[in-house]
């Protein structure tokens, strides 16, 4: 089969009978549809089960998978362990595209037609999306901070050859920064667009956690420990967000969510040559901004990404 221009999503997701028909009805009128659609159920315990057994009867591309209960939302992880198991159904020779997406988002209807079109014209355009923002009470919309140098993690688009040779996702929290840094550190751009036609709804604010604020900065600054982050780098972005809500309280959190875990010495994740990508991609940013330092990396891995994909 000619994977040619052609789309696969994979959604984990539990109890999301709150969001997902707004994301369910975004995705059937997508100007260009995907060719399979795979939801993975994480043993959802509200009415989830039954709008997906409606849906399926109208989106011939609906695949749904189920897993037993394990108790709860899981973040980071559980996630990941649940887009797997949707993804271990698939064969992605099949597929020129694959995307992880969340069922609380709406998307803008020539979406996926925009990021395959943009990432047709960059050959070297590995992961991309456009941003989130978040209805207020007026009806108006917010725009969700999150840099340009990264695909969202609510909606990873990905082409396969770039997601096959980064690994796939690292089961563990910060999993969509360690896939970004990845790629740029295999030659390939990852980036995010503000596109007025890529802006989607993201129904769920993110930055926080089901357990509250505190926790989600406290995982936040334990995912940057993971992941390999120096700690000038970590002290720089909690004093950036210093005046962001919450005041003071989140920044605390991350940092010591940072620290606590340093000191327990915890594991890092496994590759020092990334790591080493990392640190010195982080010091660019501070030197010289996350923009440039972002450029120098593109241009400075652009041989890599040559010398494995000859012309």
């Amino acid at each position: 089969m000619d994977a040619k221009g052609r789309y696969v999503l994979v959604a984990p997701c539990r109890d999301e009978a709150q969001y997902m028909r707004r994301t369910l009805d975004s995705i059937a009128a997508q100007s260009v549809p995907p060719a399979l659609f795979v939801v993975v159920d994480d043993g959802s315990t509200d009415a989830t089960p039954q709008i997906l057994e409606e849906y399926s009867k109208r989106m011939p591309y609906l695949r749904v998978v189920r897993r037993a209960d394990r108790g709860g939302r899981s973040v980071g992880p559980g996630v990941i362990e649940a887009f797997y198991a949707g993804l271990d159904t698939v064969n992605l020779d099949e597929f020129e595209f694959v995307c992880k997406i969340d069922l609380d988002l709406e998307l803008p209807p020539r979406y996926f037609e925009i990021l395959i079109a943009r990432m047709n014209a960059e050959p070297r355009l590995g992961t991309f999306s456009g941003k989130p923002y978040n209805e207020l009470p007026d009806g108006s919309r917010k725009a969700e901070v999150c840099g340009d140098e990264m695909s969202v993690g609510m909606t990873k688009f990905y082409r396969t050859t770039c997601f096959r040779e980064i690994g796939g996702f690292v089961r563990q929290v910060m999993w969509d920064g360690i896939d970004c840094h990845c790629c740029r550190m295999l030659g390939w751009i990852a980036e995010s667009s503000d596109q007025e036609d890529l802006r989607f709804i993201h129904l769920r604010p993110m930055g926080s956690s089901q357990k509250g604020i505190w926790t989600g900065r406290v995982r936040w600054g334990y995912g940057q420990y993971f992941m390999g982050t120096m700690p000038a780098y970590i002290v720089a972005s909690a004093v950036f967000r210093v005046t962001h809500y919450p005041v003071l309280y989140g920044s605390a959190g991350m940092l010591w969510g940072y620290f606590s875990s340093a000191a327990k010495r915890l594991p890092r994740y496994g590759s020092a040559e990334f790591r080493r990508f990392l640190n010195d991609y982080q010091r660019d940013c501070l030197r010289y901004g996350k923009a440039e330092a972002t450029r120098r990396a593109n241009v400075r891995q652009e041989k890599v990404w040559k010398e494995r994909h000859p012309s």
